[in-house]
C-alpha cells in the first residue's frame, strides 16, 4: 500500500511530538522509510527528553545551577524537534544534530 504525501507528513510530524510517535510506530505508516526515519529520530529525541528529567531532578537540589541546566536542555530538546518537525513537512530524511546518528528502530 502506497503511502501519500500528506500522510506521510502528518505521520512524520506526530513522531516530535513526544510520546504520539506511537501512532505511526503502531499503524502500517512504520513500514514507509520516510515514516520509519522520522519514527526513530523522535523515540530518540522522547529518550533524550526523559534523561534530562531525570538530571533536572537530580541538579535540581543546587537551585540555580539545577533551573539553568534543565531550561537550557529543554530548550535544546524543543529547538531540535522544530527541526524535525520543519524536515518531516518537506519530506526529507534529515538526521537531527548531535542526537540523529543513533538508531534505535531498524
Amino acid at each position: 500500500m502506497a503511502t501519500s504525501p500528506s500522510d506521510q507528513k502528518v505521520m512524520s510530524v506526530l513522531s516530535y511530538l513526544g510520546i504520539l510517535w506511537l501512532v505511526p510506530f503502531l499503524t502500517e505508516h512504520k513500514n514507509d522509510p520516510l515514516v520509519k526515519f522520522h519514527i526513530n529520530q523522535g523515540v530518540i529525541l522522547t529518550i533524550c527528553w526523559a534523561g534530562v528529567w531525570v538530571i533536572s531532578y537530580i541538579l535540581g537540589f543546587i537551585p540555580i545551577l539545577g533551573g539553568i541546566v534543565s531550561f537550557l536542555a529543554n530548550i535544546a530538546l524543543i529547538v531540535l524537534a522544530i527541526i524535525g518537525i520543519v524536515n518531516a513537512v518537506n519530506l526529507r530524511e534529515a538526521e537531527l544534530p548531535v542526537i540523529g546518528k543513533y538508531r534505535i528502530i531498524k
